[in-house]
């Protein structure tokens, strides 16, 4: 699970948009006005909800995020929304925008994520080596 925290505008669907492209998805990734979750497909199945329109935290709940996650990537917007419904393991990445671009915070919450983090900066390492 991707939670993506930020200021309107800081580029969270832009993101999201990102991990779709990078997962072979076909169609844009986008926030729809009135619909909590959406599903692409792609290399893994991507499921994107923007909690940005939810009325009250226990909505979440009602969603079964965590079942339909299971078989590929939920990317979740606004997860400050209903910080008590999401699953206690996921990845945070807090966008804030610093000049002309955006700042990226990661925080990995369990093994899973942790390990993500890891091989992300061995990969950062490796880039900057070349």
């Amino acid at each position: 699970m991707l939670l993506f925290q930020g200021e309107l505008g800081s580029g969270k669907t832009v993101l999201a948009q990102g991990v779709g492209e990078g997962l072979a998805v076909r169609e844009p990734v986008k926030s729809s006005s009135f619909v909590l979750v959406n599903e692409y497909h792609g290399r893994l199945t991507v499921q994107h909800a923007d909690l940005y329109r939810l009325e009250e935290a226990a909505q979440v709940f009602d969603l079964g995020l965590e079942e339909i996650a299971a078989p590929g990537v939920l990317i979740v917007e606004w997860p400050e929304r209903a910080w008590d419904e999401l699953p206690p393991e996921h990845l945070l990445i807090r966008i804030v925008e610093a000049g002309d671009g955006r700042t990226l915070t990661l925080e990995a919450k369990g093994s899973r994520y942790e390990e993500l983090i890891e091989q992300l900066q061995r990969r950062s390492r490796q880039v900057a080596k070349a």
